[in-house]
């Protein structure tokens, strides 16, 4: 758990950001609610996540492989990629900076009697605990913290030998400033004003970057919305929201 007595300062979180996604929390999970946009975006995410995870592991539909796996979900917020994770049978931890995400997240497991172990934490703090994982996610979190390649640092501490980094954030380009921000924030209304900012965003060579030499990239892959459909689909194209993972050499 956090230490209330810490000077906030010190952490690499933004207290703005902890509670702009505290008003949001009790709707993540509505699928007819103000935000089923963001909702369909974090199926097709999970899609892509699971296939990254079956491809690395050898895992397929006639193994029981998720029951051995160990996975951190680093800004879990209510749950959306921790819970499904959990459900195939991985031992799920999900970390998140906000207290009410976090109940939020823990309440919705309980109910759908899904076992995942939800704290009130920083990443930084799990890795003083010395713990690793065979896979660590962090999605779309880089874009919301002061540090954001202390994050990744982080990250990467937290990953085993031989096991994955999962990455997913929004590119930095003209393009993903007129969807993002302009167009989700201010037109379409898929998100609140505000949630982002163009600044914050991340090149996958940044990424690449930072993560660095004890690490290969894997895989790599973008998304973007049908606005008629409302449907999110994979595409090769990196310029606005994408994934990337990254295996770690043994």
């Amino acid at each position: 758990m956090l230490d209330k007595s810490r000077k906030s300062a010190k952490l690499n979180v933004s207290n703005e950001e902890v509670a702009r996604f505290d008003a949001l929390a009790e709707s993540w999970w509505d699928p007819n609610g103000q935000y089923k946009t963001a909702l369909a975006f974090n199926q097709a995410r999970l899609s892509i996540i699971k296939s990254i995870i079956d491809r690395h592991f050898g895992i397929n539909h006639s193994t029981d492989g998720y029951n051995t796996l160990s996975i951190v979900d680093i800004g879990s917020g209510g749950g959306l990629i921790s819970e499904p994770l959990a459900q195939l049978g991985a031992q799920v931890t999900g970390i998140d900076a906000s207290a009410v995400s976090v109940e939020v997240a823990t309440r919705h497991a309980e109910k759908q009697n899904i076992n995942v172990d939800y704290r009130h934490m920083l990443s930084s703090e799990m890795v003083a605990e010395g713990k690793q994982f065979d896979v660590v996610i962090n999605a779309e979190v880089v874009e919301h913290v002061p540090d954001q390649q202390g994050l990744i640092e982080d990250c990467k501490a937290l990953v085993a030998p031989g096991g994955l980094l999962v990455l997913a954030t929004l590119n930095k380009t003209l393009k993903s400033f007129v969807i993002a921000i302009v167009g989700a924030e201010y037109v379409m209304r898929y998100l609140p004003v505000g949630t982002h900012d163009w600044k914050k965003f991340v090149t996958p060579q940044t990424l690449n970057h930072w993560v660095g030499d004890e690490f290969s990239l894997c895989y790599e892959e973008g998304l973007k919305l049908n606005p008629l459909s409302g449907k999110w689909k994979p595409t090769s194209s990196l310029a606005v929201n994408y994934i990337q993972a990254y295996a770690r050499k043994r």
